[in-house]
Protein backbone atom coordinates (compact mmCIF):
# COMPACT_ATOMS: atom_id res chain seq x y z
CA UNK A 1 0.00 0.00 0.00
CA UNK A 2 2.98 2.29 1.02
CA UNK A 3 4.26 1.61 -2.63
CA UNK A 4 1.26 2.81 -4.33
CA UNK A 5 0.31 6.09 -2.55
CA UNK A 6 3.78 7.17 -3.02
CA UNK A 7 4.79 9.14 -6.02
CA UNK A 8 8.47 10.72 -5.00
CA UNK A 9 8.10 13.26 -7.81
CA UNK A 10 5.10 15.10 -6.24
CA UNK A 11 5.12 14.71 -2.83
CA UNK A 12 2.25 17.47 -2.18
CA UNK A 13 0.03 14.65 -3.71
CA UNK A 14 1.95 12.04 -1.88
CA UNK A 15 0.56 13.90 0.94
CA UNK A 16 -2.87 13.92 0.62
CA UNK A 17 -3.24 10.47 -0.10
CA UNK A 18 -1.39 9.22 3.33
CA UNK A 19 -3.38 12.02 5.04
CA UNK A 20 -6.50 10.86 3.54
CA UNK A 21 -5.65 7.01 4.38
CA UNK A 22 -4.18 7.77 7.93
CA UNK A 23 -7.74 9.84 8.41
CA UNK A 24 -9.58 7.00 7.22
CA UNK A 25 -11.61 5.22 10.35
CA UNK A 26 -12.00 2.12 8.01
CA UNK A 27 -8.82 1.21 8.55
CA UNK A 28 -7.19 -0.68 11.09
CA UNK A 29 -5.48 1.45 14.22
CA UNK A 30 -1.95 0.32 13.39
CA UNK A 31 -2.49 0.72 9.53
CA UNK A 32 -3.26 4.30 10.00
CA UNK A 33 -0.51 4.87 12.17
CA UNK A 34 1.74 3.72 9.13
CA UNK A 35 0.06 5.82 6.58
CA UNK A 36 1.13 8.81 8.80
CA UNK A 37 4.39 7.64 9.28
CA UNK A 38 5.02 8.35 5.61
CA UNK A 39 2.75 11.71 6.07
CA UNK A 40 5.35 13.03 7.77
CA UNK A 41 8.16 11.70 5.36
CA UNK A 42 5.94 13.59 2.18
CA UNK A 43 5.53 16.98 4.47
CA UNK A 44 9.74 16.77 5.15
CA UNK A 45 10.37 16.30 1.68
CA UNK A 46 8.58 19.22 0.59
CA UNK A 47 10.76 20.90 3.68
CA UNK A 48 8.20 21.21 6.28
CA UNK A 49 9.86 20.39 9.10
CA UNK A 50 8.07 21.17 11.93
CA UNK A 51 4.95 20.35 10.40
CA UNK A 52 5.86 16.52 10.05
CA UNK A 53 7.44 16.66 13.53
CA UNK A 54 4.20 16.83 14.82
CA UNK A 55 3.28 14.81 13.33
CA UNK A 56 5.30 12.20 14.55
CA UNK A 57 5.33 13.23 18.19
CA UNK A 58 1.05 13.17 18.09
CA UNK A 59 1.68 10.10 16.35
CA UNK A 60 4.62 8.46 19.37
CA UNK A 61 2.21 9.95 21.85
CA UNK A 62 -1.15 8.37 20.58
CA UNK A 63 1.01 4.91 19.97
CA UNK A 64 2.95 4.76 23.48
CA UNK A 65 -0.71 5.54 25.28
CA UNK A 66 -2.41 3.19 23.31
CA UNK A 67 -0.24 -0.20 23.15
CA UNK A 68 -1.21 -2.49 21.24
CA UNK A 69 1.31 -6.05 20.19
CA UNK A 70 4.59 -5.63 20.72
CA UNK A 71 5.60 -6.00 16.91
CA UNK A 72 3.27 -3.64 15.26
CA UNK A 73 4.06 -0.69 18.42
CA UNK A 74 8.22 -1.54 17.55
CA UNK A 75 7.25 -1.45 13.98
CA UNK A 76 5.56 2.47 14.64
CA UNK A 77 8.06 2.92 16.70
CA UNK A 78 11.01 2.42 14.09
CA UNK A 79 8.92 4.26 11.38
CA UNK A 80 8.93 7.42 13.17
CA UNK A 81 12.46 7.22 14.04
CA UNK A 82 13.38 6.56 10.60
CA UNK A 83 11.34 9.01 9.08
CA UNK A 84 12.47 11.65 12.08
CA UNK A 85 16.17 10.58 11.11
CA UNK A 86 15.65 11.32 7.38
CA UNK A 87 14.46 14.40 8.14
CA UNK A 88 17.14 15.41 10.56
CA UNK A 89 19.89 14.11 8.91
CA UNK A 90 18.18 16.34 5.42
CA UNK A 91 19.19 19.72 7.62
CA UNK A 92 23.21 19.78 7.35
CA UNK A 93 22.96 21.83 10.82
CA UNK A 94 21.01 18.77 12.61
CA UNK A 95 22.84 15.52 10.45
CA UNK A 96 24.49 14.62 13.55
CA UNK A 97 21.28 14.61 15.34
CA UNK A 98 19.66 11.80 13.05
CA UNK A 99 22.80 9.14 13.87
CA UNK A 100 21.56 7.95 17.43
CA UNK A 101 17.80 8.34 15.73
CA UNK A 102 18.56 6.14 13.37
CA UNK A 103 20.70 3.21 15.58
CA UNK A 104 17.54 3.23 17.77
CA UNK A 105 15.28 2.73 14.66
CA UNK A 106 17.68 -0.09 14.34
CA UNK A 107 17.13 -1.98 17.20
CA UNK A 108 13.57 -0.96 17.00
CA UNK A 109 13.05 -2.59 13.43
CA UNK A 110 14.83 -5.18 14.23
CA UNK A 111 12.51 -5.71 17.24
CA UNK A 112 9.43 -5.75 15.23
CA UNK A 113 11.16 -8.24 12.90
CA UNK A 114 11.07 -6.27 9.77
CA UNK A 115 14.64 -6.55 7.74
CA UNK A 116 13.07 -4.02 5.50
CA UNK A 117 12.99 -1.45 8.17
CA UNK A 118 16.44 -2.62 9.57
CA UNK A 119 18.15 -2.02 6.20
CA UNK A 120 15.92 2.02 5.36
CA UNK A 121 17.54 2.86 8.41
CA UNK A 122 20.54 1.04 8.18
CA UNK A 123 21.29 2.65 4.34
CA UNK A 124 20.69 5.97 6.17
CA UNK A 125 22.87 5.25 8.60
CA UNK A 126 25.37 4.65 5.89
CA UNK A 127 24.57 7.69 4.02
CA UNK A 128 24.99 10.01 7.11
CA UNK A 129 27.58 8.89 9.64
CA UNK A 130 30.61 10.43 8.53
CA UNK A 131 33.56 7.38 8.63
CA UNK A 132 31.24 5.00 9.04
CA UNK A 133 29.93 4.16 5.88
CA UNK A 134 31.53 0.97 5.20
CA UNK A 135 30.77 -0.56 8.63
CA UNK A 136 26.82 0.55 8.20
CA UNK A 137 27.11 -1.09 4.65
CA UNK A 138 28.52 -3.92 5.60
CA UNK A 139 26.03 -4.98 8.00
CA UNK A 140 23.47 -3.95 5.70
CA UNK A 141 24.67 -6.60 3.32
CA UNK A 142 24.86 -9.11 6.25
CA UNK A 143 21.18 -8.65 6.33
CA UNK A 144 20.53 -9.05 3.01
CA UNK A 145 22.40 -12.17 2.80
CA UNK A 146 19.57 -13.55 5.41
CA UNK A 147 16.62 -13.22 3.42
CA UNK A 148 14.72 -14.25 0.07
CA UNK A 149 12.19 -11.63 0.09
CA UNK A 150 12.75 -9.88 -3.47
CA UNK A 151 11.55 -6.15 -2.07
CA UNK A 152 14.04 -6.41 0.90
CA UNK A 153 16.78 -7.54 -1.90
CA UNK A 154 16.32 -4.59 -3.37
CA UNK A 155 17.82 -2.47 -0.85
CA UNK A 156 20.96 -4.29 -2.19
CA UNK A 157 20.80 -1.56 -5.31
CA UNK A 158 20.94 1.62 -2.74
CA UNK A 159 23.48 0.07 -0.41
CA UNK A 160 26.07 -0.90 -3.37
CA UNK A 161 25.47 2.43 -4.68
CA UNK A 162 25.90 4.09 -1.82
CA UNK A 163 28.85 2.68 -1.10
CA UNK A 164 30.16 3.17 -4.48
CA UNK A 165 30.28 6.35 -3.96
CA UNK A 166 31.76 6.51 -0.90
CA UNK A 167 34.64 4.87 -2.34
CA UNK A 168 34.37 7.27 -5.49
CA UNK A 169 34.63 10.21 -2.93
CA UNK A 170 37.72 8.28 -1.18
CA UNK A 171 39.45 7.83 -3.98
CA UNK A 172 39.75 4.15 -4.42
CA UNK A 173 37.89 4.12 -7.79
CA UNK A 174 38.48 1.04 -8.77
CA UNK A 175 36.66 -0.52 -5.51
CA UNK A 176 33.97 2.24 -6.37
CA UNK A 177 33.13 0.85 -9.78
CA UNK A 178 32.92 -2.96 -8.68
CA UNK A 179 30.47 -1.51 -5.96
CA UNK A 180 28.55 0.15 -8.91
CA UNK A 181 28.66 -2.94 -10.98
CA UNK A 182 27.04 -4.88 -8.41
CA UNK A 183 24.24 -2.26 -7.94
CA UNK A 184 23.14 -2.95 -11.50
CA UNK A 185 23.22 -6.24 -10.66
CA UNK A 186 21.32 -6.17 -8.14
CA UNK A 187 18.52 -3.26 -9.62
CA UNK A 188 18.45 -6.27 -13.07
CA UNK A 189 17.13 -8.84 -10.58
CA UNK A 190 15.45 -7.01 -8.54
CA UNK A 191 14.63 -2.98 -8.86
CA UNK A 192 13.01 -0.73 -10.24
CA UNK A 193 13.21 0.94 -13.88
CA UNK A 194 14.44 3.85 -12.00
CA UNK A 195 16.68 2.15 -9.69
CA UNK A 196 18.66 -0.11 -13.37
CA UNK A 197 18.72 3.70 -14.79
CA UNK A 198 20.36 5.50 -11.98
CA UNK A 199 22.81 2.06 -11.31
CA UNK A 200 24.27 2.54 -15.02
CA UNK A 201 24.43 5.89 -14.66
CA UNK A 202 26.75 5.95 -11.82
CA UNK A 203 29.33 3.01 -13.51
CA UNK A 204 29.19 5.22 -16.23
CA UNK A 205 30.39 8.13 -14.22
CA UNK A 206 33.00 6.61 -12.56
CA UNK A 207 34.67 4.57 -15.98
CA UNK A 208 35.14 8.74 -16.57
CA UNK A 209 36.54 8.53 -13.26
CA UNK A 210 39.42 6.06 -14.73
CA UNK A 211 39.39 7.59 -17.45
CA UNK A 212 37.94 4.53 -19.71
CA UNK A 213 35.79 7.30 -21.56
CA UNK A 214 34.92 5.57 -24.41
CA UNK A 215 32.78 2.85 -22.27
CA UNK A 216 31.25 5.86 -20.04
CA UNK A 217 30.30 7.42 -23.71
CA UNK A 218 28.31 4.54 -24.65
CA UNK A 219 26.45 4.02 -21.35
CA UNK A 220 25.46 7.68 -21.28
CA UNK A 221 24.49 7.13 -25.04
CA UNK A 222 22.25 4.55 -24.22
CA UNK A 223 20.61 5.82 -21.03
CA UNK A 224 19.75 9.25 -23.35
CA UNK A 225 18.31 6.95 -25.73
CA UNK A 226 15.85 5.84 -23.27
CA UNK A 227 15.09 9.03 -20.97
CA UNK A 228 16.62 12.05 -23.46
CA UNK A 229 15.45 14.77 -21.08
CA UNK A 230 17.20 13.12 -18.23
CA UNK A 231 19.28 16.42 -16.85
CA UNK A 232 22.18 14.08 -15.45
CA UNK A 233 22.73 12.50 -18.24
CA UNK A 234 22.57 15.38 -20.23
CA UNK A 235 25.29 16.57 -18.13
CA UNK A 236 27.63 13.76 -18.56
CA UNK A 237 27.01 13.74 -22.31
CA UNK A 238 28.33 17.17 -22.75
CA UNK A 239 30.97 16.66 -20.73
CA UNK A 240 32.10 13.22 -22.92
CA UNK A 241 31.96 14.70 -26.16
CA UNK A 242 33.44 18.40 -25.33
CA UNK A 243 36.98 16.24 -25.76
CA UNK A 244 37.84 14.29 -22.87
CA UNK A 245 41.11 14.47 -24.28
CA UNK A 246 40.85 18.13 -22.74
CA UNK A 247 41.41 16.63 -18.99
CA UNK A 248 41.96 14.24 -16.86
CA UNK A 249 38.88 13.25 -15.07
CA UNK A 250 39.17 13.56 -11.38
CA UNK A 251 36.67 12.66 -8.65
CA UNK A 252 35.70 16.63 -8.44
CA UNK A 253 34.89 17.36 -11.77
Amino acid sequence: MIDRLWDFTDPEASEERFRDAADDDEHPAHLRAVMATQLARALGIQGRSAEAFEVLDALLADVEAAGGPDRDVAEVLARVSIERGRILAADVERRAEAIPVLTRAVREAALAGSPFLVLDALHMLALNDSGHEAEWAAEGLDVLGRTRDPRVLRWGVALHNNLGWTKHDAGDVEGALAEFEQAVDVADRYGTAEQQHVARWSVARCLRTLGRTGEALEIQRELARARPDDPFVQEELAVLERGTSEATPTIEA
